[in-house]
């Protein structure tokens, strides 16, 4: 594969010659990369085409990846893998980076891009569980009525906002995502939830979104019944219990 000439694509075939890998996984593998992208509303097509070859039983399927694409799947795999794809992509193309450097900075650039649709995805079904609940629940939370946020709910027990998030961590309720908690599956479902997206603007000016969650008194019951469990109860409890 040295001897490679500068061509525009590369077909999954040559990848699996290259990384010493079985065919059938690498298709696998970008079959598994398309359907995630896919799912997040990214178009596949410019980084992985599907083909089909004359086999000696009928038509062989493989892909044929651009630049983009080698350097897509390669994300996936270790280091001596990942530098193979690398230097398979630089060949690619004459308007490649042309040291490891340079591509290396691409590679690091599509694995940024893989971890902000995996935050996306997360928050997407932390808000597809919150409106799961029956009709009239529903119908009441998205009026944002009666909704409250951890620090209001942890000064009725008198701490604050960050204890209240490390204990319902600590039971496994909740885990954080790029800045936001989120629940567990099991309680995404349950109406205790509902994320509010905010208007921010960073540092350097840009404009830009985050969602915060937020409780419905449904939730505020549900971390109540749980304290309590542990024997911790609201101020204004405590104080009838002295």
């Amino acid at each position: 594969m040295n001897n490679l000439s500068i061509i525009a694509k590369m077909t999954s075939m040559q990848i699996a010659e290259v990384t010493r890998k079985q065919h059938q996984h690498i298709m696998r593998d970008i079959r598994d990369e398309a359907e995630k992208l896919s799912n997040a509303g990214i178009d596949t097509e410019s980084k992985f085409g599907l083909r089909e070859r004359d086999g000696l039983t009928g038509t062989i399927p493989y892909y044929e990846l651009t630049r983009e694409g080698v350097l897509q799947l390669a994300a996936r795999y270790d280091a001596v893998v990942r530098a193979k794809l690398i230097e398979l992509a630089m060949k690619q193309d004459k308007q490649l980076p042309s040291n490891y450097k340079e591509a290396l900075l691409a590679l690091v650039a599509a694995e940024e891009e893989k971890e902000q649709l995996h935050a996306e995805n997360a928050q997407q079904k932390q808000i597809i569980g919150e409106l799961k609940p029956k009709a009239d629940y529903t119908d009441s939370i998205l009026k944002n009525k009666g909704l409250v946020t951890i620090t209001q709910i942890a000064k009725d027990y008198g701490m604050s906002g960050q204890e209240m998030n490390a204990i319902l961590h600590e039971n496994g309720i909740q885990y954080k995502q790029s800045e936001q908690w989120l629940l567990y599956t099991k309680y995404q479902d349950k109406g205790y939830t509902h994320s509010e997206t905010i208007n921010i603007t960073r540092k350097d000016g840009r404009p830009d979104i985050t969602m915060n969650t937020k409780w419905t008194q449904k939730g505020r019951l549900f971390i109540y019944a749980l304290l309590k469990k542990s024997g911790i109860l609201p101020v204004i409890e405590q104080a009838l219990s002295a």
